[in-house]
């Protein structure tokens, strides 16, 4: 499923109050051990400022990343864990919430039942498909595999329609590869060729664990890497996706039979439960009729072969040890370098806030959420709000006209903290320990499908919440033109009650600017105040906002990363943006707060340095090569030390701030510096 949300793609955990701005710290919210004070601000400010924390923490084998909200990552599911044993501990009535989680987790900890059964629990799924006698019967076959999440050929969700944000629609986007991006099935470099041939291994691996022959493994991964190859090679880049009036085109039901007339639509909808539907967005033209030439051209059995080998990808994670094992040397080792897969119940705790995510959370915040905090971090978020407003009132290459449909964007924001007002219900959900950990898991897809689907043609919730309070990120919405954080990004570093206002606006004050930003870069920007795509710039301006944009795109594509790969600022451009407002708004908000009063220094940092080091805290963090070069294709987010040393050389109070001149090599030229919000 995708959605235009933007991320800050955080993690962290527990809630704790917020700071009183007028008050000594009690504890320093910088750490002086985090820096290494050998390295020059000015020459490697990532490095100077988060050093000392690299150092101290080692790439654990379990990840391909780890940084220090990685660090709360850790520290939040040993508390969620916690929720989850207590939950089956208790037990409670069958049918109740804590009995659904407590069934839930046992299931998928039971590793000697897991292992006896090994691919017992898939047999039948693979034999109706391995049954399909004609190509006729692969559209009914199709409406079962969506409704249990799995998505052959393309992706599909109900939501808000992007032209008239107030009712849901259907959409339906390019998909149906697996090997993580399009690139790697087109490109001819090292890495690419590798991927493939480690995916080929899986594929076969899987067959054969599943009881196919080896034969028929060989003949099964040809058959997947011809499809999704096609797929691929059909396929919008990961650039073009990024623009969201190019993958908008509503059609109707005829137009969508004569795009893709192998499938048969209105069957396919009717199946899954989308009654009376008469059009829909198609994301991705090309890709969707493709999928007709796929059908029509390939033999039955090797489309049979596409079919089984989604059921087992996805299945994996949910059978015997063989079969996880298996796909991590895949998708764990050969393309992010983790040396080892994650615990298991760090595993089951995931499954669990998937499946059970706003039962979970209900619990995580009468736990760790004081309502206090909620208060405050409104308070917090107006500042901000506020500072935004000044910077577009006082912008010089923005028209009055623009300005004014900005500011009105920009007070219809809806701001969510925390977690919901209206908690879902699972009472829907059946939870059985006599069936297999993926029965149950397949269950559990068709009523996340249900509920789902139950949303067509109807309004868009604005009440809805796209993330658990558990989730340690934020995002942005353009549909309903909101910023929301979950309860558990709220917590050092992001946010530390104890610690010096400048701390805390460098850190979770530029993540709400971050948040703000996303509503004006070069996506959220093309969505008016009411969640719709509109262009409500003047052509002047956008014109101008197109020539500020590509001086940040092209100073990131100047960027190396690793050896000779330059980072992607076509890719990363609209985060790149919201990092720079996000960095620009805080320091405003800040300063409003302090107003001409210069705070004192604290273990010889200026407020000025404390803030930036905040900022620069929240991305500490370690990398594997191999991490580098998958996240740089893949990920619209920068890499954590150029979400730092990238984005501050734009910023001029971190000059003054640092001393640094035209001497240092992060110095750029204050006419060449990026000033968008």
């Amino acid at each position: 499923m995708k959605r235009n949300l933007f991320y800050l793609t955080v993690i962290s955990t527990m809630i704790l109050s917020a700071c009183n701005e007028n008050r000594k710290a009690e504890v320093p919210g910088i750490s002086l051990t985090n820096l290494d004070t050998t390295a020059i601000p000015g020459d490697d400010f990532y490095q100077y400022a988060d050093g000392g924390w690299m150092a101290a923490h080692p790439l654990p084998a379990e990840h391909s990343r780890f940084g220090a909200f990685d660090e709360l990552d850790e520290q939040s599911k040993k508390q969620v864990r916690g929720l989850i044993e207590d939950a089956a501990k208790n037990g409670g009535e069958q049918g109740s919430v804590s009995r659904k989680i407590g069934d839930l987790y046992a299931l998928a900890m039971d590793s000697d039942r897991l292992n006896s059964e090994k691919s017992v629990p898939v047999a039948s799924y693979l034999e109706k498909l391995n049954g399909i006698d004609g190509k006729d019967a692969i559209t009914p076959m199709l409406a079962i595999m969506l409704r249990d999440g799995i998505a052959p050929f393309f992706s599909h969700y109900v939501y808000a329609d992007d032209m008239n944000s107030s009712v849901n629609i259907l959409h339906i986007n390019q998909g149906g590869y697996g090997m993580g991006d399009r690139d790697y099935y087109l490109s001819d470099d090292e890495r690419s060729q590798t991927l493939r041939s480690k995916y080929i291994e899986l594929i076969e691996r899987l067959f054969t664990l599943a009881g196919y022959t080896a034969e028929d493994g060989r003949n099964a991964s040809a058959a997947v890497m011809k499809i999704e190859t096609q797929l691929a090679k059909i396929a919008s880049s990961r650039v073009e996706l990024r623009d969201p009036v190019a993958n908008y085109h509503k059609i109707t039901l005829e137009e969508l039979n004569k795009l893709s007339p192998a499938i048969d639509w209105a069957n396919l909808f009717e199946t899954i439960g989308i009654h009376g539907l008469t059009d829909l967005n198609v994301g991705q033209l090309a890709p969707i009729a493709e999928v007709t030439a796929i059908i029509r051209n390939y033999p039955l059995q090797d489309v049979k072969y596409y079919l089984c080998w989604n059921v087992l990808n996805t299945a994996s994670a949910y059978l015997s040890d063989d079969f996880s094992d298996a796909s991590f040397e895949y998708y764990g080792k050969a393309l992010s370098g983790k040396e080892a897969q994650r615990e298991r119940w760090k595993r089951a705790v995931d499954v669990i806030d998937g499946c059970l995510g706003e039962a979970v959370g209900q619990i995580y915040v009468d736990k760790y959420f004081p309502p206090a905090a909620k208060e405050k971090m409104l308070d917090l978020v107006k500042n901000l709000q506020t500072a935004l407003g000044e910077r577009i009132e006082n912008l010089s290459w923005m028209g009055e006209e623009t300005k004014n449909r900005a500011l009105d964007k920009l007070a219809n924001f809806r701001v969510k903290i925390g977690y919901p007002d209206k908690w879902r219900d699972y009472s829907g959900l059946t939870i059985d320990r006599t069936n297999s950990y993926w029965e149950n898991i397949l269950r559990s897809n068709n009523f996340d499908y249900d509920y789902m689907i139950g949303k067509f043609n109807a309004p868009v919730d604005k009440d809805e919440w796209l993330m658990t309070p558990q989730t340690v990120n934020a995002y942005y919405n353009p549909a309903t033109n909101e910023i929301c954080f979950p309860a558990a990004i709220l917590q050092p570093p992001f946010f530390n009650p104890t610690a010096d206002a400048a701390v805390n606006y460098g850190a979770i004050g530029v993540v709400i600017g971050h948040e703000m930003t996303h509503g004006f870069d070069d996506q959220g920007r093309k969505y008016d105040k009411d969640g719709n795509l509109s262009e409500w710039w003047t052509p002047e301006d956008a014109k101008l906002f197109k020539e500020k944009a590509q001086v940040l795109t092209d100073y990131f594509n100047n960027i190396i990363v690793l050896d000779t790969v330059h980072a992607n600022g076509e890719l990363t451009l609209g985060e790149n943006i919201a990092d720079q407002g996000g960095l620009q708004v805080s320091w405003q908000a800040y300063q409003n707060t302090i107003k001409s009063a210069t705070p004192a220094a604290i273990d010889g940092l200026t407020d000025a340095q404390r803030f930036f080091l905040a900022y620069a805290t929240v991305w500490a963090g370690n990398i594997r090569d191999t991490e580098i070069l998958r996240r740089t294709k893949i990920d619209p987010h920068s890499l954590g030390k150029w979400r730092v040393n990238g984005a501050l050389p734009h910023i001029d109070a971190w000059y003054d701030a640092f001393g640094v001149t035209p001497e240092n090599k992060l110095f750029v030229p204050k006419d060449r510096r990026v000033a968008i919000w």
